[in-house]
C-alpha cells in the first residue's frame, strides 16, 4: 500500500481532530503542518513527528505531498486554497468554504479547471444516522424540515474572529452551516430563504445571537431553523432535524435517527465511515465518487447562509439563485 503523505494548512482545533483521525489510517501519514502561530505549528508537528511551518507557500514548495487539508478560519480562505490548487495537490477543506460567493466562485472555477479531488469538512453527511436517514426518506414526499443549533459558542472574548461579521458571517455562516448543509442534503435543494436576526443577549459583537430562518425547497417542502449561540445549555439542541414526511415523523440528530412509525418511536443507529477514512480512500484510488460533500456542492450550502443574512439585512425574501 502506497502511503499517502498529506500536509496541513492551519493546526487549530479542527484540524488536530482530522490529524488524530489520520494517525489511525494505515498508509496515512501527515508530514507536515503550518500555522502562522509558530507554537501551534511546533506542537502539532511534534505529536505527529512533522515538520513544522508558518507560511503555507513554503509547505507547498516541498515535493512529496499527496494531499493537503485546509482548516482556516472563514475570513482566511481563498489564496491558500488556489496556491494548493496550483500546485496540483487533493485537499480537503474545513466548511464554511468561503467568507463570500466571490470568493467561493473563484476556487470553485480553480478546482474545476484542474480537476482535482476535493472534499469540504460536512462530516455529518457521512454518519450511519444519515444513510438511515435517506434509505428511510426514499421515494417519501418530505412536507417539512424544521432544524436547530442552539449552543453557548457565542460567549467569550468579544474581539475575537468569531464574533465579528466580517470575519465569520456570524453564526448561519460559520457554524449552523451544519445544519444548514444537512437540511438540504435529506430536504433537497433550497429555493427562497426568508429570515430574521436579532441581538438580544450578547451586546458586544455585531453578530446576531438570533436567527429564524424559513426555507422554500424546490420540491414544494417547506422547512425553519432557528439558531443562537447565546444558550447556556449542553450541546442536546444542536445540529438537530425533525424531518416529516407523508404522515410520519423522523428526528435527526449525528448520534442516532427516531422513527415515528404507527404510533411508535423506534431507534435507529449503525456505524459509518469517517469523512478522512472516505477522503484517504479517494486520493489513493483516484476515484472520488465516495465523496458526499465536494466543494462545488459545498457553494451551494454557504449560498444558503449568505442568503439568510442578506433577507435579514434587506427584511424581504432571497432567491438563492441571487446569490448563487
Amino acid at each position: 500500500m502506497k502511503e499517502l503523505k498529506i500536509g496541513f494548512i492551519g493546526c487549530g482545533g479542527n484540524a488536530n481532530g482530522h490529524m488524530n483521525q489520520l494517525a489511525g489510517i494505515e498508509g496515512a501519514r501527515v508530514v507536515a503542518v503550518c500555522d502562522i502561530q509558530t507554537e501551534r505549528a511546533q506542537s502539532a508537528a511534534e505529536k505527529h513527528n512533522a515538520d513544522p511551518y508558518t507560511a503555507h507557500q513554503v509547505l507547498l514548495e516541498r515535493d512529496d505531498l499527496d494531499a493537503v487539508y485546509l482548516s482556516l478560519p472563514v475570513f482566511a480562505h481563498g489564496q491558500p486554497e488556489l496556491d494548493v490548487i496550483e500546485r496540483g495537490l487533493p485537499f480537503l477543506v474545513e466548511k464554511p468554504v468561503a467568507i463570500n460567493m466571490d470568493i467561493a466562485h473563484e476556487v470553485e472555477a480553480a478546482v474545476a479547471n484542474a480537476g482535482l479531488i476535493t472534499c469540504v469538512g460536512y462530516q455529518l453527511r457521512y454518519l450511519g444516522s444519515t444513510k438511515i436517514t435517506q434509505q428511510i426518506l426514499q421515494g417519501r414526499t418530505i412536507n417539512m424540515v424544521v432544524g436547530k443549533y442552539w449552543c453557548s459558542t457565542g460567549h467569550g472574548d468579544p474581539n475575537a474572529w468569531l464574533r465579528q461579521m466580517g470575519k465569520s458571517g456570524g453564526q448561519l455562516v460559520e457554524q449552523a452551516t451544519h445544519t444548514i448543509d444537512m437540511m438540504r442534503y435529506m430536504g433537497g435543494e433550497v429555493e427562497t430563504v426568508y429570515a430574521m436576526q436579532a441581538n438580544r443577549f450578547l451586546k458586544e459583537t455585531d453578530c446576531p445571537d438570533a436567527n429564524s430562518v424559513s426555507l422554500q425547497f424546490a420540491n414544494g417542502a417547506v422547512g425553519s431553523l432557528t439558531a443562537t449561540w447565546a444558550y447556556a445549555g449542553d450541546w442536546a439542541n444542536a445540529n438537530v432535524l425533525d424531518l416529516l414526511y407523508e404522515g410520519e415523523l423522523l428526528n435527526w440528530n449525528p448520534s442516532r435517527v427516531l422513527v415515528q412509525e404507527d404510533g411508535e418511536w423506534v431507534d435507529k443507529t449503525e456505524p459509518g465511515p469517517t469523512i478522512d477514512e472516505v477522503f484517504v480512500e479517494a486520493v489513493r484510488s483516484g476515484d472520488a465518487s465516495s465523496i458526499l460533500s465536494p466543494y462545488s456542492d459545498a457553494v451551494k450550502t454557504l449560498a444558503i447562509s449568505l442568503a439568510a443574512n442578506q433577507s435579514a439585512q434587506e427584511d424581504r425574501p432571497i432567491a438563492i439563485s441571487e446569490i448563487l
